[in-house]
């Protein structure tokens, strides 16, 4: 079995798969990528099933030695990667042979990358998922980033006949527009609140991490209190504090909260969002359902190389 041995690990490096679904209700958080359209396309690229566990890059790219020969693609944030030296294209499989040492280099843009193995990550499973949420320490090596010296275990994969024809995300260049849907709180904030979250450019502060974006930026009114009993928090839901400034939840979020929620960024655009950087500007934009589930078909079209 080949491996992938942690020579140096980067900012944020975690193996990740699309989630822990179905376990909410339970108080189990889901994680999983920041970036799903991504990490589903480098999935793609080396044949593997869009689940499959791979790695999740941050900022500051890993340093591996490949034990045994491995093929593997990258895909989302714009990394300079190369093996023993030598460049790799982007978004296109390459192979690694043993002895190698691959390289995630000079960050060009977006956030983050994903690295899928053919065969995919072949680490223990928690709930039926491989995903890392680093808060509760769930997930493959105690639930927490790499560091140096794990060895990670590629599971054997067949050889497919690939014809991968999905598009790479646009990475954003110091900010983002990300359409959003009324959430369930939206009638305790004024109808002001909604005109600024709509009208407005907030900034990512430093705050930020998986678990959400703390945003800057006008403050958003409520109508009776920002407190509500706790419930359910989606990924891209924007809860407001007593304080009135927004915060964007994403993949490593808590299972409930207790502040309202005003907007829901759509599925579709959470890629983008995944992709952002403390100092990066967002812009939320009002949608219609509709326009919200015709996104979504266009990006998995997008992914597939279907056409519309």
């Amino acid at each position: 079995m080949a491996s992938l041995v942690v020579a140096r690990a980067g900012m944020l490096t975690t193996v990740q798969d699309r989630g822990r679904w179905g376990y909410q209700g339970l108080g189990v958080p889901v994680a999983g990528p920041m970036d799903w359209y991504s990490h589903a396309l480098a999935n793609r690229l080396v044949g593997n099933d869009e689940n499959a566990a791979a790695l999740e890059v941050t900022l500051i790219g890993p340093e591996l030695i490949v034990e045994g020969e491995v093929v593997c693609a990258l895909a989302g944030a714009d990394f300079d990667t190369t093996v023993n030296g030598s460049l790799v294209p982007p978004r296109r499989p390459f192979t690694a042979l043993s002895g190698s040492r691959i390289r995630i280099g000079t960050r060009r843009a977006g956030a983050r990358a994903t690295m899928a193995v053919r065969g995919g990550l072949d680490l223990p499973s928690t709930f039926g998922s491989r995903a890392t949420h680093l808060v509760s320490h769930m997930g493959p090596l105690d639930g927490r980033a790499l560091q140096p010296g794990d060895r990670l275990p590629v599971a054997s994969g067949r050889t497919p006949s690939l014809d991968v024809h999905g598009m790479p995300l646009e990475m954003p260049q110091g900010g983002a527009r990300v359409r959003v849907v009324p959430a369930v709180h939206r009638e305790r904030f004024t109808g002001q609140a909604w005109h600024r979250l709509t009208s407005a450019r907030y900034t990512v502060t430093p705050q930020s991490n998986r678990m959400g974006y703390r945003l800057e930026g006008p403050a958003l009114s409520h109508v009776a209190g920002a407190d509500i009993l706790s419930e359910a928090m989606p990924i891209g839901v924007i809860q407001v504090p007593p304080s009135g400034q927004p915060i964007l939840l994403m993949a490593d979020r808590q299972t409930t909260g207790g502040y309202a929620t005003i907007a829901n960024v759509i599925t579709a655009d959470l890629p983008v969002a995944g992709q952002l950087v403390p100092g990066d500007w967002i812009e939320f934009v009002a949608c219609a359902r509709e326009d919200a589930l015709a996104a979504l078909r266009l990006r998995h079209a997008a992914l597939t190389g279907a056409r519309t």
